[in-house]
């Protein structure tokens, strides 16, 4: 039976300094009159109110300030969305709230005010810690930088961060790679998110592509970096997120475990289950922030309502869950997509029978190492058949 799992909410702040050549977010460069931040905390803060009333009740785990850059916005905005959030829907006592920075954006004492606003998890964007490399990839800042965030973090006592570091940058060697990991383990931070740069469709450099480490490479600094990261005591437990005990990131947790989220700000995306109704939804605010910003009522900034069929909810629970280490389990999927385990049950044998997917105690299903390595494989099994729903 169909039940509602736990409910986040991410709230999109979409403006950064300038756009970066591999980025193809939502995000957009900050306008000449500068952020235009009173009239958009408005606008979320209208947004909030309307959207939680589709989930009324319902307490949130995790709170996540995605962008964009939302280190662009004052500590006071940030806090007066978390608070307002709180009184809508009630909070976990353990509510975890991330921010995401970049290092170029945080002023002396900033992250203390984000702190004292309610903030308890910062996912800083390092990238790299070359500066030849963070020049190539557009980014405003400078490996000192990234260093003097993580100081500034630890001095307001914001210990549970995260740092954001690709590998297979233009030009890119092994050594090079190892060398900005050995960087961020010195660091020590608690989460780190590892994730090979792709040039993604409609970016600048999709159009003016940089040279590239061959896919043979690329291949090598994973596995280089996957056994550093393992022997410093980082468990992998997400296709690019790697975490000690007790530090994976419950927000990024409940969306591959098919948890609910509202989603507000421009183009910000929701789910929500309807379990008296038996159904999924899924939501979606206007992209641009202009259109964002001129809507006069609610319901204007929607871009689209939309029933989830019940044919693609066991693609689209087994996409977000076969890519985390422990898989998942068979209560899991059947209370989050209201339907039972024999609807997937031909699929899982024939991943069996690949080596893509391994029965694990608990009655959880996890994906092989093999399975993690050819991930897409393995969850195109699970594409519901042709004319299906």
């Amino acid at each position: 039976m169909l039940a509602a799992p736990p409910l986040s909410l991410y709230v999109h702040l979409p403006w950064c300094v300038r756009k970066c050549p591999y980025c193809d977010f939502n995000s957009h460069a900050v306008p000449a009159r500068g952020v235009p931040e009173a009239a958009y905390l408005a606008a979320l803060l209208d947004d909030l109110e309307h959207a939680t009333r589709e989930a009324s009740g319902r307490p949130l785990v995790s709170v996540f300030f995605g962008g964009g850059t939302p280190s662009l916005f004052s500590a006071d905005s940030v806090g007066r969305i978390i608070e307002r959030a709180v009184q809508r829907n009630g909070a976990a006592a353990d509510l975890e709230v991330t921010l995401e920075a970049n290092p170029g954006t945080v002023e002396r004492g900033r992250f203390a005010a984000y702190r004292a606003a309610g903030v308890n998890r910062v996912s800083l964007g390092a990238q790299s810690f070359n500066d030849r490399h963070l020049a190539a990839l557009g980014r405003i800042h400078a490996r000192d930088e990234t260093l003097a965030a993580v100081e500034e973090l630890l001095a307001a006592q914001l210990d549970n961060f995260n740092l954001d570091l690709m590998y297979a940058l233009p030009e890119q060697s092994l050594d090079e790679a190892l060398a900005d990991l050995e960087q961020a383990l010195d660091l020590a931070p608690p989460h780190l998110s590892h994730y090979q740069l792709t040039l993604e469709p409609g970016t600048a450099f999709e159009r003016r592509p940089p040279r590239m480490p061959d896919d043979e490479s690329a291949y090598a600094m994973q596995i280089a970096c996957q056994q550093r990261l393992a022997a410093a005591g980082y468990r992998h437990y997400e296709t690019s997120a790697y975490a000690r005990a007790g530090r994976e990131c419950r927000h990024n947790l409940n969306y591959w475990c098919f948890g609910d989220y509202l989603g507000i700000g421009a183009g910000a995306h929701g789910k929500v289950t309807d379990a008296a109704r038996g159904r999924v939804l899924r939501t979606a605010r206007v992209k641009q922030p202009g259109r964002y910003l001129a809507a006069t009522r609610p319901a204007a900034r929607l871009e689209e309502v939309r029933e989830v069929p019940p044919a693609d909810l066991a693609f689209e629970f087994c996409l977000n869950a076969l890519r985390l280490g422990d898989g998942f389990e068979v209560e899991s999927f059947e209370s989050r997509t209201g339907q039972p385990f024999s609807a997937i049950a031909g699929p899982v044998a024939e991943a069996i029978g690949k080596g893509l997917l391994a029965a694990a105690p608990g009655g959880r299903w996890v994906p092989t190492e093999l399975g993690a390595r050819f991930l897409n494989d393995l969850q195109a099994l699970f594409l519901p058949e042709p004319g299906g729903g």
